[in-house]
């Protein structure tokens, strides 16, 4: 299966939590509960004592209790609604130089020192096949932590009934705007992780994280053709206060539409985007050729995602990590030599520090607190993300805290943060960014795409097109693909709006790793101009 076909699934199906290991399904009810602390502190210590007595120079334990609800509709119909748990303790052990990892869902004493035991014969095991030992860059002993994900109102404890309403109506507005088609989704995370280690650490998190994404399809009835748009609104790490429609949420664009930033509102957006969709029925196809490109954070998310975020993971860039699209061409020799990666008003940033995104964490899965650093600054490739067993072969001296497990059962590896483009320095706006192109196309919403194994040639879609001819948008075209290589591609980068126009898109199932794993990561930009890109029209039948 292809990366891109993981994802697709992984935000089509009601059911996915259901078919991983350790999952079962529950009440709704269930959904508000917590483990008890005290529980999770008295299980972390007998792991602890039990890797000691083991031999084990290093243990972590997570204590993790994963819960997932997820709820789909079409048109006037409910045709899922699923509530997920998996609870259990993961125990990773460091002896004789190698890893070691075991699990169980079982909270009792001694089933957690049998599994830390386990780990520990895994480790020796490892051992006698590894060519260097394990290099832990230290961490602080943080002590008794916490953090929450800042949140007004949980998701977990909104009725069903509600959601549904919500969809339901979302639905039957699309429909009465002209949509033919819609199915609309909610998808709501909680993990509820207690992580300790020999270190001195013993840090509770109550992570929560939210999507609801839509599809609206008008339909040609005379010729059969038919036309879809995606919802606009983005994943996010809040509660359920993002599907208030809050009008400061809104950002009205060029060309009418209508974008969000901290609230959404999703009756809005299925409206718009039933017409938009019946308009691009009737839109003409682009003509191929090269355009200056105005990329919306809605769309410009995901190129940050596959072609930024992917390729600067230091395991890809060492080739330890090959799933779901290959390694990379950003190699550590490109950083040694000062590689230009972008022109110099690129600055990608790394961090897992701000309020609402979906890699916002208080610590990683190896304790490691969250911070920010840079990746590009200037355009020259700087950095990398690194875990503690990996920040030696860069020279550092402490991890980036890019650590996460998608569960208690999976052992914890390098995970991308939040990856970002700085806003610009300079006063400007999208309407005035528009101005000063003379024949582009202004691009909104995620689309189809493909990327090679080495993250350096790959191709990007949409949802919403606009012409843009002397400075002024000229109408909606269709059949748009934009054609990159990574490194022209951003060196092509002449304009960037300034941080009012700043907002965060994401990839709420981010799929690594064998056996895989997923996350969730937010990218955020403001609307950026690129300048000479190859545009292909994908309705074309070269045969």
């Amino acid at each position: 299966m292809q990366r891109r076909d993981f994802l697709v699934l992984a935000a089509g199906t009601t059911t996915l939590a259901l078919t991983l290991p350790g999952w079962r399904a529950i009440a709704a009810a269930e959904l508000a509960s917590m483990l008890d602390p005290a529980l999770k502190r008295a299980l972390a210590d007998v792991a602890l004592q039990a890797a000691r007595d083991a031999g084990a120079s290093y243990c972590d334990v997570r204590i993790g209790r994963y819960l997932r609800q997820s709820l789909s509709t079409r048109e006037s119909r409910v045709q899922n609604v699923v509530n997920s748990e998996s609870t259990g303790v993961g125990i990773r052990v460091l002896a004789d130089g190698a890893w070691g990892f075991a699990a169980t869902n079982a909270l009792l004493p001694d089933a957690v020192a049998r599994a830390t035991r386990q780990a520990t014969a895994i480790a020796r095991a490892n051992a006698g096949i590894q060519d260097s030992p394990v290099q832990l860059a230290p961490a602080p002993a943080l002590g008794e932590r916490s953090w929450r994900t800042p949140l007004r109102r949980n998701g977990m404890e909104v009725p069903v009934q509600e959601k549904i309403e919500l969809l339901l109506g979302v639905n039957a507005a699309a429909m009465a705007a002209g949509a033919d088609f819609v199915e609309s989704n909610l998808f709501l995370v909680n993990e509820q992780k207690y992580f300790a280690s020999t270190d001195g650490s013993y840090v509770d998190q109550d992570i929560h994280r939210i999507w609801a994404p839509f599809t609206v399809t008008a339909v040609d009835k005379a010729s059969g053709r038919f036309r879809t748009r995606q919802g606009l609104g983005a994943p996010v790490g809040m509660g359920y206060e993002y599907l208030d429609g809050d009008a400061s949420g809104k950002l009205q664009l060029p060309g009418g539409v209508v974008q969000y930033r901290d609230s959404y509102d999703m009756r809005e957006d299925a409206v718009a985007a039933a017409g938009q969709a019946r308009e691009k029925l009737r839109a003409p196809s682009v003509t191929p050729g090269r355009y200056d490109l105005v990329l919306d954070p809605s769309n410009l998310f995901l190129t940050i995602h596959e072609s930024v975020g992917h390729p600067l993971e230091l395991d890809r860039v060492l080739g330890y990590e090959a799933n779901y699209a290959g390694t990379s061409f950003a190699t550590v020799d490109k950083r040694d030599a000062g590689f230009r990666f972008g022109s110099e008003r690129v600055n990608f940033i790394a961090e897992r520090t701000t309020p609402g995104t979906l890699g916002a964490v208080g610590y990683d899965d190896e304790g490691v607190p969250a911070k920010r650093w840079d990746l590009v600054r200037d355009g020259v490739l700087v950095d990398y993300q690194a875990t503690r067993d990996q920040a030696h072969i860069l020279g550092k001296d402490e991890s980036d805290g890019c650590c996460y497990a998608d569960s208690w059962a999976s052992v914890q590896f390098q995970r991308m943060p939040n990856v970002s483009l700085e806003a610009g320095r300079d006063g400007l706006s999208v309407a005035d960014m528009v101005k000063d192109v003379e024949n582009g196309i202004y691009i909104h919403g995620r689309g189809s795409y493909s990327i090679d194994q080495q993250r350096y040639n790959a191709q990007f879609g949409g949802q919403l097109y606009y012409a843009i001819k002397d400075g002024a948008i000229t109408g909606m075209v269709e059949d748009v693909a934009y054609q990159i290589r990574t490194p022209e591609f951003w060196n092509a980068c002449s304009a960037i709006c300034d941080a009012r126009d700043f907002r965060h898109g994401g990839s709420f199932f981010d799929g690594k790793g064998q056996p895989s794993q997923v996350s969730a990561v937010s990218h955020g930009s403001s609307t950026t101009r690129f300048d000479g890109v190859n545009i292909i029209n994908t309705a074309r039948n070269l045969g």
